[in-house]
C-alpha cells in the first residue's frame, strides 16, 4: 500500500468523524486535504466528482468512493469507503443507545440544539466553496444563482436542477 493510499485513507477517518450531518458539512476541509493541501485532486476535478456523486442515486458517502477510485483504482474507492463509513457506523450505534438513554436530560437537549447552528454553518461554507470553484465567469455565476435560487424556492429534484444548468452550457450559454 502506497503512503499516499495510506494518507488518504487516513484523512478519510478523520474526516468521517467530523462530518455529522452528512459530508456536505465537510466539503471545505476535503477541499483543503485534497485539492489545496496535497494537490491529489485539482478544484475542478474535485467540483465534477462531488457534482457527479450528487447525481447519482445512492448515499452522499458515494463521493467519498469516488474520490478514492480516481487516485487509486476501484481498491482505492472500496478502501476510502470503508474507512470512511465505519466510525459513523460504530459512533451511531453508541449514539443511539445513549439517546433513548438521555434524551430528556437537559444537557442533552443543549447539545442537540447547539448541533444545528454549527451544521448550518459548515453546509454553508461549502456551498461557497463549491461556487467558488465552479463559477468561472459571469455567466456561470448566473447559472449557479439561478440554480440556488430553485434549489431554495421549489421542489425540483437536484438532478433536474443539473440538467437545466447542463443544457444551459451544453447550448453555449455557459
Amino acid at each position: 500500500m502506497s503512503d499516499q493510499l495510506i494518507d488518504l485513507l487516513g484523512q478519510m477517518v478523520i474526516q468521517s468523524l467530523l462530518a455529522i450531518g452528512g459530508i456536505n458539512v465537510i466539503l471545505g476541509e476535503l477541499q483543503r486535504v485534497l485539492v489545496a493541501e496535497n494537490g491529489w485532486l485539482t478544484a475542478q476535478e474535485f467540483t465534477s466528482l462531488f457534482a457527479l456523486a450528487q447525481a447519482s442515486p445512492g448515499p452522499n458517502t458515494l463521493f467519498v468512493t469516488l474520490i478514492g477510485w480516481r487516485l487509486f483504482g476501484i481498491g482505492g474507492g472500496l478502501a476510502a469507503t470503508a474507512v470512511f463509513v465505519a466510525p459513523s457506523i460504530i459512533i451511531g450505534a453508541i449514539v443511539a443507545r445513549a439517546w433513548t438513554r438521555w434524551s430528556e436530560m437537559r444537557w442533552f437537549v443543549v447539545l442537540r440544539r447547539g448541533l444545528v447552528p454549527m451544521t448550518v454553518g459548515l453546509v454553508v461554507s461549502s456551498a461557497i466553496l463549491l461556487t467558488l470553484a465552479a463559477a468561472s465567469g459571469p455567466i456561470s455565476w448566473v447559472i449557479t444563482v439561478a440554480a440556488a435560487t430553485l434549489s431554495l424556492t421549489t421542489r425540483l429534484p437536484p438532478v433536474a436542477i443539473l440538467a437545466i444548468a447542463a443544457v444551459v452550457g451544453v447550448a453555449g450559454l455557459g
